[in-house]
């Protein structure tokens, strides 16, 4: 997967999900994907700006979780992903993927 088809799984995703009631960000280090969950939909962008949470985690390894091939509790418990800012955010993501 490219960044771009990565981009539209992930609104693809979130569009069909109810509203997180939070921001988080997913940074690949030189590139990041915002989904920002605070209005009435889920909107993602590309734009590096603050969220509530930010998961660190490789482009490779991200597209492996969207297909279903990566766990993603099994690659936080082994360094893959790293979380900062407030976790109960990131268990969110549980019901956008």
């Amino acid at each position: 997967m490219s960044l771009e088809n990565t981009i539209a799984k992930v609104t693809e995703m979130a569009g069909s999900s109810s509203p997180l009631g939070a921001s988080i960000k997913f940074n690949f280090g030189d590139s990041q994907i915002v989904i920002d969950g605070t209005g009435d939909s889920n909107a993602v962008s590309t734009d590096d700006s603050e969220a509530q949470c930010t998961i660190d985690i490789s482009i490779d390894d991200f597209e492996s979780m969207l297909k279903g091939e990566l766990n993603p509790m099994a690659a936080f418990m082994g360094g893959q992903i790293q979380v900062s800012g407030d976790m109960s955010v990131a268990m969110k993501l549980q019901s956008l993927f």
